[in-house]
């Protein structure tokens, strides 16, 4: 008989085909990418995004030279972003933990948007009012409030 495996989240199933993607583009990891906003704070993030890294081939046996990060900049924000350049590559390097990117080079063009969150609805309280009065069999007052917003909710769907 087979056993059931356990539940895994999306991103761990994704990890491995995005591993690729981002390696392709000279990511070691996602998380440069996935965690830009609060690497560099949410006014540069606001404005840039990176795009790749790029590594300069070791010559013997020299230590390689650090990457080149290259970052998405919108086209009003590109001085403001190349004046902060310094603290960016600061940010950047504390969050590897070693001098990885020692250049940033900047390409004009849309950032790539997420869509913001959408607000959540407001449930609608004389729906929940009217099923509440339903539900007469339950004695806890709470429960029965919070069962009748629920069902309001998944109504309104």
């Amino acid at each position: 008989m087979n056993k059931p495996r356990p539940a895994r989240s999306l991103a761990e199933l994704t990890s491995g085909y995005l591993a690729e993607t981002f390696k392709k583009q000279g990511f070691a990891s996602t998380e440069l990418v996935s965690r830009w906003q609060t690497i560099v704070g949410p006014e540069i993030g606001a404005h840039a995004e990176p795009i790749k890294l790029q590594w300069q081939r070791a010559q013997g046996d020299e230590p390689p030279e650090p990457a080149t990060l290259v970052l998405r900049v919108e086209g009003p924000a590109a001085i403001e972003i190349q004046h902060l350049s310094n603290v960016i590559l600061e940010r950047v390097n504390r969050f590897f933990g070693w001098q990885a990117v020692g250049r940033i080079a900047l390409r004009q063009a849309p950032l790539t948007r997420r869509e913001p969150p959408r607000p959540r609805a407001q449930a609608d309280d004389a729906e929940a009012e009217r099923v509440a009065a339903t539900l007469t069999g339950i004695g806890d007052e709470e429960l029965r409030m919070a069962l009748a917003r629920l069902a309001a909710a998944v109504k309104r769907g």
